[in-house]
């Protein structure tokens, strides 16, 4: 995790660069728009030129709700509004927004530990065919789905 990071609390497994190597929202979570962020963290990604491609994915299968649900359910802030992944990526770059980052830094607490409990509880030890699903959200959260 960057160094940018000051919440003690909050300890993401896996920064926004290796996320994007490893495969995440089918390659088109930016749109094709990443200016604002450092070019290296695209060095090595799996981005699509022309819209989500679920074998980019590293479980090459799709996860997740869509943007549309996801402000439906209330989940997008003015500030990012393509989600909690740009708000983890500005995070990283040294953004705050103290009232946005603890109602973010909440989600992601909640999600891991249900979905890793899951995991373990169903799967053998490093069976990555078991519940790919939860493994690649695990991952479009940043957390390790590795194990």
């Amino acid at each position: 995790m960057s160094a940018n990071n000051d919440n003690l609390d909050f300890q993401p497994q896996l920064t926004p660069t290796e996320m994007l190597g490893l495969g995440v929202f089918g390659g088109w979570y930016f749109s094709g728009d990443i200016a604002e962020y450092p070019a290296e963290w695209f060095k090595n990604d799996k981005q699509s030129s022309n819209g989500f491609d679920v074998t980019l994915n590293c479980f090459q299968i799709a996860s997740g709700l869509s943007r549309a649900e996801w402000e439906a359910k209330g989940w997008i802030t003015p500030e990012d509004p393509l989600g909690w992944f740009q708000w983890y990526c500005r995070y990283v770059m040294g953004r705050r927004i103290p009232k946005v980052d603890q109602i973010q830094i909440g989600r992601w607490k909640a999600f891991g530990p249900r979905h890793i409990g899951a995991i373990r509880a169903n799967c053998g030890h490093m069976n990555l065919n078991c519940r790919q699903r939860q493994r690649q959200a695990l991952l479009q959260w940043a957390y390790d789905p590795f194990f």
